[in-house]
C-alpha cells in the first residue's frame, strides 16, 4: 500500500436499534475512520452479562478500516455507543482484492485520497 499505511482491518460492533447503527456509521465514514460500514439488521444475540443470560435483536455493524485507524475509530465508536461495554472487536484482514483495499486505504486517509 502506499504512503506507508498499515494493512486492512474489519471493526464488528452490534447496535441496539437502526438509530444507532446509523449513528455509528455515518461519523466513521464522515471522519474517514473507516470507508464503509455494512449493517446487518436482525442478529439475535443471546450473552451472559451481569451474572444473567440475556437475549436481545441488535445490528451488526461491519466496519472497514485500516490496522493504523482501528485505535481511533474504536474510540469513537465507544463514545457514542449507548452501552457501556459495546461490542468492538478488529479482525485484521490477511488477504483481498488489492484494488479494494487501496480504496479502503485512500477512504481512510486523514488527507483523502490521493
Amino acid at each position: 500500500m502506499s504512503g506507508g499505511r498499515e494493512g486492512a482491518a474489519v471493526v464488528l460492533m452490534t447496535a441496539p436499534s437502526d438509530e444507532v447503527a446509523d449513528r455509528l456509521a455515518e461519523a466513521a465514514v464522515t471522519e474517514r475512520l473507516a470507508a464503509c460500514v455494512g449493517a446487518l439488521p436482525g442478529l439475535r444475540s443471546v450473552y451472559r452479562w451481569q451474572g444473567k443470560v440475556e437475549r436481545a435483536v441488535e445490528v451488526q455493524l461491519v466496519f472497514k478500516t485500516t490496522t493504523d485507524r482501528v485505535p481511533a475509530l474504536i474510540a469513537r465508536l465507544t463514545a457514542l455507543h449507548p452501552f457501556d461495554v459495546p461490542e468492538c472487536i478488529a479482525l485484521d484482514v490477511s488477504a483481498g482484492l488489492p484494488a479494494y483495499l487501496q480504496w479502503i486505504n485512500d477512504e481512510t486517509s486523514p488527507e483523502g485520497a490521493s
